[in-house]
């Protein structure tokens, strides 16, 4: 080896340190796993294949780490997008200040750079006995180890009158593709001097501060656009979070347009009739919209079920310690699908938790104890342009259940000067090129 920084030597040929690390999937591993607290371990034969089923913040996370931590396992992230767009940040681009495709992010550094095989197909069923996993191409996969990161799906029926048709009138747009861009047609078609109405479900669901973040963002849009249009938001829930914050912006930027009601007020939904754009409450008010976005009731991806990992909530209950699945072994589900309180189901929470998978996996297959973990979440909102607010906490595992750090979070303080909030909203915008770049390996575009 010379001592010029290039570590092969071949006929006609040389590389670099870093350009060999780079093909091998290690580059940048160093500084990664110092900052996520993971161990590193030495490289071995080839021993045990995992396979992932789901590409977001938690799938894409574990397959990334799985093969930066073992370069030699075999990694098989299934996914049927070639470009995944993110739910965060889909109410910017409601709100007009994100374009779409800014929001789309590919695989090709997990295949390229990290060795992550990526197949772009369904995973269909799970044959837990048999392990193997079938794929909608009507092949298999054969795995040692399997990690569900399935999201969520809507509870059609469960508020009723609200189905897969009623959704094409009335869209929840909670999954970032066509509902979100018929949601943003809605609003453009919308006229001005109409109402906005957004149902919020109760607890537990995707992304707790995500439907007041909405609102925020389709005020900012009437208000820019259609000023004389108001937002109503009726509510399953007394509390949500960030309320105050919210409420504090909301008067700030927005005056009365915005109207919140709670549930002790009648703000809970008990009926939708998508074809008149009405919904009902529980005391029997009627609500007519120009514009009705329904946030249903979720539970689960589908995969999930079909692989006997959810219980009768419609979630998953995990070991808190490694988010392995209580009632299959050997399957280990992430992100929005778990039963993880007081954990919300957010973007930041499923990369972390997809961290805390693969070194639970690894340790597992050396049979060894898995490291103790501890996870974090932040969860920026934007209420208006150069306006953000900030919740933050820290979990741990104690007495066997998951808990906050006493002491280790809180949120943006009431009252904050406009350069404050200012810097929020920025650092908002950082946090989301972050997070996306540690996942996918890549910046958005656009």
């Amino acid at each position: 080896m010379s001592n010029d920084g290039k570590s092969f030597i071949m006929p006609g040929t040389s590389i670099t340190r870093r350009q060999a690390l780079k093909r091998m999937g290690l580059f940048g591993f160093g500084g990664l796993a110092a900052a996520s607290g993971l161990p590193v371990y030495a490289a071995r034969p080839p021993a045990a294949r995992v396979a992932v089923v789901g590409g977001g913040f938690g799938g894409a996370t574990a397959a990334k780490y799985l093969k930066m931590l073992r370069p030699d396992l075999d990694v098989t992230l299934v996914e049927p997008a070639r470009r995944y767009y993110t739910c965060p940040f889909t109410n910017l681009y409601l709100g007009g200040l994100r374009d779409f495709e800014s929001l789309g992010h590919d695989y090709r550094e997990l295949g390229e750079t990290f060795g992550v095989r990526v197949v772009h197909e369904r995973a269909e069923d799970v044959d837990v006995d048999g392990r193997r996993l079938k794929l909608s191409g009507g092949g298999e996969l054969s795995w040692d180890r399997l990690v569900l990161s399935p999201g969520i799906d809507i509870r059609w029926g469960a508020l009723e009158g609200y189905d897969e048709a009623a959704a094409e009138k009335a869209p929840h747009a909670w999954k970032a593709g066509p509902q979100t861009h018929l949601l943003r047609r809605q609003l453009e078609a919308m006229e001005d001097g109409g109402t906005f109405v957004l149902v919020a479900p109760e607890n537990p669901f995707r992304c707790p501060p995500g439907p007041y973040e909405r609102v925020s963002m389709i005020a900012h849009y009437l208000k820019t656009h259609k000023p004389r249009s108001k937002v109503l938001l009726l509510d399953a829930k007394d509390n949500f979070s960030k309320q105050g914050l919210f409420m504090e912006g909301w008067a700030e930027h927005y005056g009365d347009m915005i109207e919140w009601v709670g549930l002790s007020d009648d703000g809970r939904v008990i009926r939708v009739d998508a074809d008149r754009l009405e919904v009902e409450t529980e005391f029997g008010t009627i609500h007519r919209a120009s514009l009705l976005n329904v946030v249903p009731p979720q539970k689960a991806g589908v995969i999930a079920h079909r692989a006997g990992v959810t219980d009768d909530s419609g979630w998953v209950p995990v070991e808190p310690e490694t988010f392995q699945s209580r009632k299959v072994p050997g399957v280990y589900v992430i992100g929005d699908a778990t039963q993880a309180a007081p954990m919300p189901k957010s973007g930041f929470v499923a990369n972390n938790q997809g961290k805390v998978a693969a070194a639970a996996i690894l340790a597992d297959l050396d049979g060894r104890e898995a490291p103790r973990p501890t996870w974090m979440n932040t969860c920026y909102s934007v209420i208006a342009p150069d306006w953000g607010i900030t919740v933050a906490n820290v979990y741990e595992v104690t007495d066997g259940e998951l808990r906050e750090v006493p002491g280790s979070g809180g949120v943006s303080p009431s009252g904050a000067n406009a350069e404050f909030r200012r810097n929020e909203a920025r650092f908002a915008e950082a946090w989301y090129a972050g997070i996306t770049q540690d996942v996918w390996g890549s910046r958005p575009t656009g």
